[in-house]
């Protein structure tokens, strides 16, 4: 690949390049070599500006339509459902131009036309340069979608994944925002925005400060006997638990956990904040989850050095003697090395600021927690592809999904999601 060409904007003989390498079969990577670009740039270009030229026409493609005992319904719940895949228009080059069954395939087309994606480019690039590229009554009505879905608290990622129709992007909508385009028109300011960056005033050391007596429940649970752990099981599911409360004294007090292989934070209410409570709250897990899916998501327990979790044996340990799972300790003042649940904690707090009382706020018992919970976990993850930490859990494991859903972890469609304390008024 020549460097030099790598990073220059492609031109209307590079794509009609492009097109003889789909219709010759190449792969994206070889198209890149012959241009000298990266293979992800004429990824991005194939899947941007090709175009839908035949429709499926049943609602979903089925491998097994031909042979379809159901009346060509097309559901996802149907047991004989194949999802079609072609590696030619889904994987590399990504379209159909020159495919040797074009004339006997039946499922979606799709057509890469270097003249029209010439012209898209042009288009996009005069836009870009033309400030706001929106008329007075398109943005009228992109406010009224987007006003009440801010007053949700939902973040504009949230809006522009749930609602693809408003044909932006998150920083557009970013932008159209900080410069008041919706302002006079829709009443949206930079002041609806939620909060991105929360910091923790630093810690002052305390004089009085004294060391833990009994130390001895940190043997073989470091964070460094973590990584070592990690290193020789690296296919084992790790979950993170902290607690969350405003008032020390008189709670309540939240266990939290974040079950890292799906994003879904999970919770339960307590009323004291001690060794005693801890330890029956993953009793309570484990009942929720059942033996087996217990020991399969909690395989690894990581939490800090707080005084309520000591009772290092009695989490490990089953009611039979067995050991349902490994705990181990961040190191001290290192919040940094569970910060997954850290960065989770900043969605609880949506619900439940700082310095409020949180009954007053409508925490009275656990199924208020749910509900706060299931609106959590229904909202887009970028990291997650868009998906919720719910709707992972449920593609990839559907039993620990289930055991959620019975306890009252519920799905909320992206559009009802709130993200504020008031919905637990």
């Amino acid at each position: 690949m020549s460097v030099d060409n790598s990073f220059s904007h492609l031109t209307l003989e590079e794509r009609r390049i492009i097109l003889n390498g789909i219709r010759n079969g190449s792969t994206k990577t070889a198209i890149a070599n012959v241009l000298g670009k990266y293979n992800s740039t004429i990824g991005k270009e194939i899947k941007l500006h090709r175009v839908l030229s035949y429709k499926f026409k049943l609602p979903l493609e089925c491998a097994a339509y031909k042979k379809c005992r159901h009346g060509r319904s097309c559901v996802l719940s149907c047991p004989d459902y194949v999802p079609f895949k072609c590696n030619r228009r889904d994987c590399s080059p990504g379209a159909c131009n020159g495919c040797s069954k074009w004339s006997c395939c039946r499922f979606n087309k799709y057509t890469y036309s270097p003249e029209q994606a010439q012209k898209e480019y042009e288009e996009k690039l005069v836009d870009s340069r033309q400030g706001v590229n929106l008329t007075v009554s398109e943005a009228e009505e992109m406010a009224k979608t987007i006003k009440p879905l801010l007053e949700q608290g939902q973040s504009p990622y949230h809006i522009i994944t749930a609602n693809p129709e408003l044909g932006i992007c998150e920083k557009t909508l970013y932008n159209y925002i900080e410069a008041d385009v919706f302002h006079e028109i829709g009443g949206i300011t930079v002041m609806d925005l939620r909060r991105k960056v929360s910091r923790k005033l630093p810690k002052k050391k305390s004089k009085g400060y004294k060391k833990r007596e009994n130390r001895k429940y940190l043997i073989g649970r470091t964070y460094k006997d973590y990584i070592e752990f990690i290193k020789t099981e690296p296919d084992v599911l790790v979950t993170q638990m902290d607690t969350v409360y405003n008032d020390e004294q008189n709670g309540p007090f939240i266990q939290t956990f974040k079950f890292i292989s799906t994003g879904v934070l999970f919770a339960l209410v307590h009323e004291k904040k001690d060794a005693a409570s801890m330890k029956g709250g993953i009793d309570h897990l484990e009942s929720i989850l059942g033996k087996d899916v217990f020991r399969k998501h909690v395989c690894v327990l990581l939490t800090d050095r707080g005084t309520e979790f000591t009772a290092a044996d009695a989490i490990e340990t089953d009611s039979d003697g067995t050991r349902r799972t490994r705990l181990f300790f961040c190191d001290p003042m290192q919040s940094g090395q569970k910060g997954s649940l850290e960065n989770n904690h900043i969605g609880l707090r949506y619900f439940f600021p700082k310095g409020t009382d949180l009954k007053a706020l409508g925490l009275v018992d656990q199924n208020a927690l749910n509900l706060a919970l299931s609106h959590l976990n229904s909202a887009p993850v970028e990291k997650l592809g868009g998906r919720s930490p719910l709707e992972t859990a449920e593609f990839f494991y559907p039993e620990f999904f289930s055991r959620l859903e019975a306890f009252g972890i519920q799905k909320i469609e992206k559009d009802k999601v709130v993200l504020k304390p008031y919905l637990l008024k």
